[in-house]
Order: C-alpha cells, then sequence, then structure tokens
C-alpha cells in the first residue's frame, strides 16, 4: 500500500510504513494560518471548485455541514451530559478536487462553560487524508484554521459585491469572528478608514477597539450605541452575533438603515425586516445546497434551529413567498466568471454558514507552507500493519 506522502498529499513511497505531520497551534501559526490574505486567495480558489461541483460532503445531497452529538435536556445516565449552549460534538467531513485534490474531517467539541477554565468554548483539530489510500497526511491544531477559514468568506464576498470605493464598516457583535472578517475585509478593501461596532457591553467593545487599533494603526474605530447606529452609512456591514432562542430574538437589521450599494456579510443571526427580501436586495448564499441539506435536516421553520440567514432563504422557498432562482451562490457566480456587483446601488445580503470543505482548502494550503518550511513532527503510525 502506497502511504508515504508528499505535501499535496500525494503518494511518494510504495511501503507500507504510514507517518503523518503533527502541527501544534505554535506551528500552525509558524506554517501561516494566520495569514489573511492567503486565506481570502485560498477561499476564492475554493469557491471556484465548489462552483464547478467537484467536492463531496457529508449527507444525502452531499452537501451537509457535518454531523453533530447533541444531548438531552434530561439524562438518564449519572455522568452523561446535559443539553446546553453550544454543548456539541461535530464531525464535518469533506472531499475538495481541483487544484486541492484532498479529504479531511474537522472534530470538536464545544461547551460554553470552558470560558470559565481559560479554554476556547470549542476546541478543534483537523485530519488531512490521502485521497487514494484514506492514510493520514497530518493533523492539526484546527482551533486558528476554523477561525481564520470562517473570517476569509465574508472578505470572498466583499471583492465581489462591496464597492470599491468602501471606507466604512458596521460590526454588530465585536467577538473572534469579527476581527477575522474585519481582517478579510481590509484585505479586500484597503480603502477602509473607520470601523462602527456595536457589542453587548463596554469591556468587549473595548477589547476590540484595542485589537483593531493595533492590529490596522491609523484605522479609526468607534463604538456606538445601537445596532442602527453601526449600519447606517455602512459600506461593509456584518453581524457576528452568538444569538439563541428564537428568530424574533435574533438581533434586528431594517433596510432603512442601509445605505445604496451596502454589502452585507452575515455569518450568524439576524433578523431581517420585510424590505430587506424585497426582489431588488440580491440574497447569496455560499453554497445552495447546504441550505438544502440543513431544510431536510431539521423540521421547518429551519431558521429556528439554525440561525444562519440562508435557512430563512430556504424557510420562505418552502412558503411560496420567495423564488428559488432568486438565492444566488457564490460558488457558481465565481466559477461562471460573471464577476459580482451589478451597480453602485445594489445592496446584496450574503449568509455565510460555513463548510468543511473551507477547513480542507485551507489545511491543505498550511500543510504544504509546513512542508516547504521544515515545520512539525513526524509521527509514525505503523511500519507494517498487524491487521493488513
Amino acid at each position: 500500500m502506497n502511504t508515504a506522502v508528499d505535501a499535496t498529499g500525494t503518494s511518494t513511497d510504495p511501503s507500507t510504513r504510514i507517518d503523518f505531520l503533527y502541527l501544534s497551534e505554535p506551528d500552525m501559526v509558524a506554517a501561516g494560518v494566520t495569514d489573511m490574505a492567503a486565506c481570502v486567495d485560498t477561499m476564492e480558489r475554493m469557491f471556484r471548485v465548489l462552483g464547478a461541483g467537484d467536492y463531496r460532503m457529508a449527507g444525502k445531497n452531499a452537501d451537509s455541514h457535518g454531523a453533530m452529538v447533541t444531548f438531552p435536556d434530561a439524562p438518564l445516565f449519572p455522568r452523561m451530559p446535559r443539553n446546553a449552549e453550544d454543548r456539541r460534538f461535530m464531525a464535518m467531513p469533506a472531499y475538495l478536487g481541483g487544484g486541492f485534490h484532498a479529504a479531511g474531517v474537522k472534530w470538536y467539541g464545544s461547551n460554553v462553560e470552558n470560558k470559565k477554565a481559560g479554554l476556547p468554548r470549542s476546541i478543534h483539530l483537523f485530519v488531512l487524508n490521502d485521497v487514494e489510500t484514506g492514510a493520514p497526511v497530518a493533523l492539526m491544531s484546527a482551533n486558528l484554521l476554523s477561525a481564520m477559514r470562517t473570517g476569509a468568506i465574508p472578505g470572498v464576498g466583499a471583492r465581489q459585491f462591496a464597492r470599491e470605493d468602501s471606507r466604512v464598516v458596521g460590526i454588530v457583535g465585536p467577538g473572534v469572528m469579527a476581527r477575522t472578517a474585519l481582517q478579510s475585509f481590509i484585505v479586500a478593501r484597503p480603502g477602509i478608514e473607520l470601523v462602527k461596532v456595536k457589542g453587548r457591553g463596554a469591556r468587549g467593545e473595548q477589547a476590540f477597539r484595542e485589537w483593531a487599533e493595533r492590529e490596522f494603526p491609523g484605522l479609526r474605530v468607534e463604538i456606538v450605541a445601537t445596532n442602527e447606529d453601526a449600519v447606517r452609512d455602512a459600506d461593509i456591514v456584518t453581524y457576528c452575533t452568538t444569538s439563541g432562542g428564537t428568530p424574533e430574538n435574533y438581533p434586528e437589521l431594517r433596510r432603512e438603515w442601509v445605505a445604496p450599494g451596502a454589502y452585507l456579510a452575515m455569518p450568524s443571526s439576524v433578523r431581517l425586516d420585510e424590505a430587506l427580501l424585497a426582489p431588488d436586495v440580491r440574497r447569496v448564499v455560499d453554497n445552495t445546497g447546504l441550505y438544502e441539506a440543513w431544510a431536510d435536516e431539521f423540521p421547518y421553520p429551519t431558521y429556528a434551529s439554525i440561525p444562519i440567514v440562508g435557512c430563512h432563504f430556504t424557510d420562505l422557498i418552502h412558503e411560496g413567498r420567495m423564488a428559488p432562482e432568486e438565492m444566488e451562490d457564490i460558488g457558481k457566480i465565481l466559477a461562471s466568471g460573471e464577476g459580482g456587483r451589478r451597480n453602485d446601488e445594489e445592496i446584496v445580503l450574503f449568509s455565510i454558514g460555513g463548510m468543511p470543505v473551507e477547513d480542507v482548502a485551507w489545511a491543505t494550503q498550511v500543510l504544504a507552507n509546513a512542508r516547504d518550511r521544515g515545520i512539525g513532527t513526524p509521527l509514525n503510525l505503523w511500519d507494517v500493519p498487524v491487521l493488513a
């Protein structure tokens, strides 16, 4: 069995020995995992492959977000976890073709109580595999991998749909997701001068301001009192909240606040008014099949279970209030070469759900960097398998 592999995951040694590379979080940083400009480029390449259809994810339609283990409200066994906010385990597998030609899975556990112990809410690992043999190629610390690819997607959208003269960003929810989103917006539109920020409390808002001013010297950061203040006059808007409950409790966004020509990047929950669902507001998603999979996996209305605005779109399609063709797919837009924004007045609403093909793409690039730079710890699975 051919199991030794090069930087791209291609087999090179005809022995039965399987070695793979372990990359710790410091290794990942040294290999460029936090390079947002490279990540945005990689995610754009990923979308072109996605739009061409050269990929597979889990589920009946090969577009599922992944497989999730949750827990009951009243566990029947003493040590079984109880249902709580962000209490889950999840596996997100995918194959991505094109120039990537790689398969992998992100595996993580999540518990909001982790924060009390100084840990991230979710702790991620990523395994990249040889496509032909299934042998592991790399085992990676994946919190930064996941955060960077998540933040890069709004930047890909900004390249396509934000006006080239964009100067002002409005942010609701200044957490980690907002930080990486802002990084990608500045990669896509380097003329950004002002960021308006609305958070839940002064501590989070001030921490974001200090980070942004340190990360981008000369950038002005304004703390505002309401969602409306963050949105008005902004060229780019993003909501990065962690809202639970029903859609009635999601943070509000009204069209009267939105400037003509604004690009709205939505990787989390948002409650839209009816005017933002008018036909002249362009509605784009990261992958149509992802939302169709969620609609199949969760009961209607899906948006009550999955607080991503694309699930609101599929609910509206189910209700006959939105035509299927009104939900556009950024991968198909990129693969077709049609280009993004149609005119300077167009409002574009971009739903971002997150997909394991993104992890595969960025993991493949970071692994190639690590091998080129001699970073990581080689580990051995076996020389000769006991069960051959």
